[in-house]
């Protein structure tokens, strides 16, 4: 299986990317490929009308879609700016919106998370991204939010709230019988 994981921001210092990095390892099998992006590897001119029909999609733009499409599976971790998406990665999501003949996800299976260093672990954006991103062409799969960054996670050893990791553990252990279901059935 392919997997496909990023953060839904542009912070050099990202808890949303720690966050996701720290996940996709419980996906890691002997046969899977994991590739975590960088938004700031995909950096794009703000999206505007006049700047498509003047120059085109952006090559980033078409270079993010085509990792999205050969990707079994996405983690993806929302920042939080404002109640809302990370400006960068909102921009990426409108040009790559502009593709013809596609939807931003086509489809493909999400585990959708968010943290924050606050109390609500950014379920501000977490909620408008359930019920945003099935419209973009994402099966989410599972959410999770993470409240209080940092005194629930430590770099090399990932959640340490028990609570929070069991709750994460258990929509791993979910997700991973979904797509285990969904491969069955294609095959």
């Amino acid at each position: 299986m392919k997997i496909l994981a990023f953060a839904g921001s542009n912070s050099s210092h990202s808890i949303n990317k720690k966050l996701v990095s720290s996940v996709s390892k419980y996906y890691k099998e002997a046969d899977d490929s994991i590739e975590i992006l960088d938004l700031n590897d995909f950096e794009l001119p703000l999206f505007s009308v006049d700047r498509e029909k003047q120059n085109g999609i952006p090559p980033h733009a078409l270079a993010f879609a085509e990792k999205i499409d050969h990707s079994d599976f996405i983690l993806i971790s929302l920042a939080e700016n404002n109640g809302n998406y990370n400006a960068a990665y909102k921009n990426l999501t409108d040009w790559i919106s502009r593709i013809p003949g596609r939807k931003i996800y086509n489809g493909k299976p999400v585990l959708l998370m968010a943290t924050s260093p606050g109390k609500r672990g950014g379920q501000s954006v977490l909620d408008i991204a359930l019920h945003r991103l099935p419209f973009d062409g994402a099966e989410i799969l599972e959410s999770f939010s993470l409240p209080e960054f940092q005194q629930n996670f430590e770099e090399g050893k990932g959640l340490t709230n028990i609570l929070y990791r069991s709750q994460l553990e258990a929509k791993v252990r979910k997700t991973k019988r979904m797509l285990k279901e969904k491969l069955n059935q294609e095959n």
